[in-house]
């Protein structure tokens, strides 16, 4: 009489294709023909490299000072303000668009969605040009802001959100339309037949289903924020203490400064990797 536990593994032979496969799969899994092996080394080194150096030529013991400078400061405050504030924009329009992609079925929703994701792979400077051309002084809808309500948008700290909204939303939208389509829609179907509307429902049932989904499209979104250079600089300029973030403060200080530029460049860097430390539960998954 054979033990279960005997039936089990030979169940498990039979589906894997027997002990054989089993070793098989296990060798390839732990083992690296070297014409792999050494590209792949070659762009570890290459993505890593960069980092290091950035490590090893990084002013130390002059850090504080660096970092707690005027100009720094200021641009390190400006970013942190303005990425939160294009994270809240983001989300207040953001999580309404990635339902609507969701949930609702019209014509043209593919399109829609691809005019969503452009700004992902949209050059930055063009998103800026892009916004200029939109809400600068002469632009479509600009022109009519300052007539009609004397508001200017560009060179201005709320240009420096607009931007900054501009390519990180396409990060939440995406991160909450995929959260909403694993999300099971017949929990929504069953508070509405419920006598519930369909915007308690969403408030209700689906927000907390996908709060996950959102929070790490904001994360992302306000990382994305807080990096972003091309758009600002062309949309809302470089101004300190009014429109300078930290991206450009680098820049700047890597002409007259290249240890304060080293030292912005590691608060990034530091974010960046707290960011990807946050979302590791959710993209990484234990061997």
């Amino acid at each position: 009489m054979t033990s279960p536990s005997l039936d089990k593994a030979d169940a498990a032979d039979t589906l894997t294709g027997g002990p054989r496969r089993r070793r098989t799969l296990r060798g390839v899994r732990g083992g690296a023909p070297l014409p792999l092996l050494l590209p792949a080394l070659i762009g570890l080194a290459f993505l890593v490299l960069p980092l290091v150096a950035l490590l090893v030529r990084a002013p130390w013991r002059s850090m504080p000072e660096l970092l707690t400078s005027t100009e720094v400061w200021q641009a390190l405050q400006l970013s942190l303000v303005c990425a939160t504030a294009a994270t809240a924009v983001s989300l207040v329009i953001g999580v309404p668009l990635a339902w609507l992609l969701a949930r609702v079925d019209f014509p043209g929703r593919g399109l829609v969605r691809a005019l969503v994701t452009l700004p992902l792979v949209l050059p930055p400077v063009v998103g800026g040009v892009a916004l200029l051309m939109a809400l600068g002084r002469n632009g479509v809808v600009g022109k009519w802001l300052d007539a009609w309500f004397g508001i200017t948008l560009p060179f201005t700290t709320t240009g420096v959100v607009i931007a900054e909204a501009f390519v990180a939303m396409p990060f939440l939208v995406i991160s909450v339309e995929g959260t909403l389509r694993a999300a099971d829609p017949r929990y929504e179907e069953a508070a509405t037949t419920l006598g519930a509307s369909r915007f308690t429902a969403f408030r209700r049932v689906t927000l907390p289903l996908i709060a996950p989904g959102i929070a790490a499209g904001a994360v992302l979104a306000w990382a994305r924020a807080l990096g972003e250079f091309g758009a600002t600089i062309t949309f809302a300029g470089n101004f300190p203490g009014r429109t300078q973030t930290m991206p450009l403060a680098v820049y700047l200080a890597l002409q007259n400064d290249p240890a304060a530029a080293i030292a912005l460049s590691l608060v990034l860097l530091a974010v960046s990797i707290a960011v990807l430390a946050g979302l590791r539960d959710r993209w990484m998954t234990a061997s």
